[in-house]
């Protein structure tokens, strides 16, 4: 497991051995017992124990990135840390923080925050604390080996950003005053630390709130959109299938429609098909894990006929690998492997057997939040291009996964994308070539 995390292809490398095995097998890992499923029925019987998209906020940032893509920059050779890493990263801690890290900043003239340290890093720290992260849970208990000096430095950055953050929260709070942590945001703008500071005074419980909310609403959403642009890339009839709606719900950057709400973007139907087909092949949180806190049973997978219960121990681990089960062609079809987002207007299986978002009680907090976001940003997008195409060396290559703690694209996704308007090449007629990652 440690040498497919060094190459980045954990989450395959798991879903091969249920292909090799079945949908439940046991092995162990350093003296634990494993049990690995993709059994939607053994999912459900884990489980079993929003926030308001602003898009005034979206837009901000959204709209600066598109100035970034206009001017030919590109974030970073890093997939983790491609653009649309730091339009999320900027949109998460304005909301969280009430102030952004303006990482997009670091491409125009200068970046808008008063936190003492490297904003800069921020984002490149976040996700080295990620990928070492990951290499400890999956050591279990010997988790503390993993420990270099590079990954104490990572988390100390992060650390240090969010809690100057965190003192200004308190320090406004016990000065009686409100709206006080950031400096962007204006009267009634919902600021989730005011709200936790609110309950408490204790700064560490607030900094792994708001960190556990920032991994969630950043990579997640990041994962999301690198993977609908790789999709869209491959396929053009898609693409403009996807363009002609929103264009004509909403017009384009040169002749306007409707203002973009909730209500009509939730009307969409192929922008929900297009999301939700990705994230059937993608899932950014393709693997998972519970742990058995006292003996137990799952309700399939053992006996030759494999469809009788299987004794847990207390101890034992069950580990299920989302990707591996939105590909099995017994529940999706014999084109479980294809990227086709009308298979979501043929009633296609739902609940236990579809799971990007988790369920029952665990199920994520800001599902809508990062649907909404990662929507509006198509919108936008498809809004200002018109042309999209695949700027990868090999056309039909599979993309290149990384997985930490969240699905990444390896290398970020290669695209380019164009406005007719202008004429494509020449000097001054290009509106937007990405040859680095989106």
């Amino acid at each position: 497991m440690m040498k497919e995390v060094q190459s980045g292809k954990l989450t395959v490398y798991i879903a091969s051995l249920h292909e090799a095995h079945a949908p439940t097998f046991k092995n162990t890992m350093f003296g634990n017992n494993l049990i690995s499923t993709i059994d939607p029925a053994n999912i459900k019987a884990l489980e079993l124990d929003g926030y308001i998209a602003d898009f005034a906020l979206f837009d901000r940032h959204v709209a600066r990135m598109i100035n970034v893509l206009l001017r030919g920059h590109s974030a970073s050779t890093s997939g983790s840390s491609s653009t649309f890493y730091l339009l999320t990263v900027d949109s998460a801690t304005e909301f969280l923080f009430g102030e952004s890290t303006g990482s997009l900043h670091t491409y125009g003239s200068h970046i808008a925050s008063t936190v003492v340290g490297s904003l800069a890093g921020f984002a490149e720290a976040f996700n080295t604390s990620q990928e070492y992260l990951l290499r400890r849970v999956l050591a279990q208990r010997f988790y503390w080996t993993i420990n270099p000096s590079k990954f104490r430095n990572a988390n100390a950055q992060v650390h240090e950003v969010v809690d100057h953050y965190v003192q200004l929260a308190l320090l406004s709070k016990h000065a009686g005053k409100t709206q006080k942590v950031g400096h962007g945001h204006g009267p009634g703008r919902y600021v989730f630390l005011e709200a936790l500071a609110s309950g408490t005074d204790d700064p560490k419980l607030i900094r792994d709130n708001l960190l556990n909310v920032l991994l969630a609403g950043r990579d997640t959403t990041a994962s999301l959109l690198s993977s609908v642009f790789f999709f869209l890339a491959r396929n053009a009839r898609v693409w403009e299938k996807l363009r002609r709606e929103i264009v004509g719900e909403f017009g384009d950057c040169h002749r306007p429609g409707n203002e973009i709400t909730h209500a009509r973007v939730k009307n969409l139907t192929y922008l929900r098909y297009v999301p939700n087909e990705t994230l059937r092949l993608l899932p950014p949180v393709p693997v998972n894990f519970r742990h058995a806190v006292k003996d137990t049973s799952l309700p399939v997978g053992g006996g030759q006929a494999r469809n009788a219960p299987i004794y847990i121990k207390k101890g034992d681990i069950v580990g299920y690998n989302v990707y591996a089960m939105h590909r099995r062609t017994d529940i999706w079809g014999a084109d479980a492997h294809v990227f086709r987002p009308e298979r979501w207007a043929e009633n296609p299986p739902r609940g236990w057997e579809y799971l990007p978002f988790n369920g029952g009680p665990r199920i994520c907090l800001g599902q809508q939040y990062a649907l909404i976001e990662a929507s509006y940003t198509i919108i936008r997008l498809l809004q200002e291009f018109d042309i999209l195409e695949n700027a990868e060396e090999d056309q039909f290559a599979e993309p290149r996964l990384q997985a930490n703690l969240v699905l990444a694209h390896r290398d970020g996704i290669h695209v380019r994308l164009y406005s007719s308007t202008t004429a494509k090449g020449g000097k001054g007629g290009l509106n937007a070539v990405l040859e680095k990652p989106l």
